[in-house]
């Protein structure tokens, strides 16, 4: 049975994360469960999320096929979730997707791609779940984004300019729906050990260099990992923050003080 760390407020709640199935995204909704939510997971790779699922041991997890670009199905989705589940109490927009690369050597088809995952994804279920809230008046929503929103990053560009634009969105959306008890927030994470970002480095020497090169740029001297995140997002979760909302909050080692 996963034990609960004592966080206000999330004992029983239903936690919808985004891109549940990996990385970031399955030590959120590790976390969670830990506090005793019971966890909706929408992945595009079912059987990723199964894994997660797994892991959570006693925990009640419900995994859903969800491609987050397509506004119907997740309007579907969030349905379903509903009927199997309750109530969605916090939303966490994790689900995120890029292809580094110089951007004059980008095309179309590559911007469209990544801004269908990363700013259209959580448009989508914004407009999904924040409606229902709203009529209940309470839940939360935590978007993860990335320092590269806040700084830049070379080769990330339209990546950037959609976190970018998640974090005004998320600032004005909180701003319309404040007084209805529904409180958003966004966490930038820095560098972080993850499939994608192995994926981005490759193998052999030189992604060895690039990784020293990131690590040397960071005050505490380490990546971050998937954990890492975790209690910030089960916080903002929670009814201990329940007089925070529009605030971004970088987690990166210290790399970004700003």
């Amino acid at each position: 049975m996963v034990e609960a760390t004592g966080l206000r407020g999330l004992s029983g709640k239903v936690a919808l994360v985004t891109g549940g199935g990996q990385g970031i995204g399955r030590a959120l909704a590790l976390r969670l469960a830990a506090e005793g939510c019971k966890l909706a997971l929408f992945d595009i790779n079912p059987a990723a999320a199964e894994e997660t699922a797994q892991l959570a041991g006693d925990a009640v997890v419900k995994i859903y096929s969800v491609d987050v670009g397509d506004y119907g199905a997740v309007q579907s989705a969030v349905a379903a979730v509903e009927q199997d589940l309750g109530p969605i109490w916090v939303l966490v927009n994790n689900a995120g997707w890029d292809r580094p690369m110089p951007f004059l050597k980008t095309d179309t088809a590559l911007w469209e791609k990544i801004i269908r995952i990363n700013l259209h994804g959580p448009l989508n279920l914004h407009h999904a779940v924040c409606a229902r809230m709203s009529e209940r008046g309470a839940g939360r929503v935590v978007n993860i984004a990335s320092d590269a929103a806040r700084v830049g990053t070379s080769d990330e560009a339209v990546y950037s300019a959609c976190k970018g634009g998640l974090i005004s969105f998320t600032k004005s959306v909180a701003r319309e729906l404040a007084r209805k008890n529904v409180l958003l927030n966004v966490v930038c994470p820095g560098p972080t050990n993850t499939p994608m970002m192995a994926a981005v480095l490759g193998e052999g020497d030189q992604a060895v260099k690039w990784k020293d090169a990131m690590v040397r740029g960071i005050p505490l001297k380490r990546m971050g990992e998937p954990e890492d995140y975790a209690g910030i997002v089960s916080f903002l979760a929670s009814e201990d923050a329940a007089y925070i909302t529009g605030q971004t909050i970088s987690v990166s080692g210290g790399m970004n003080m700003i």
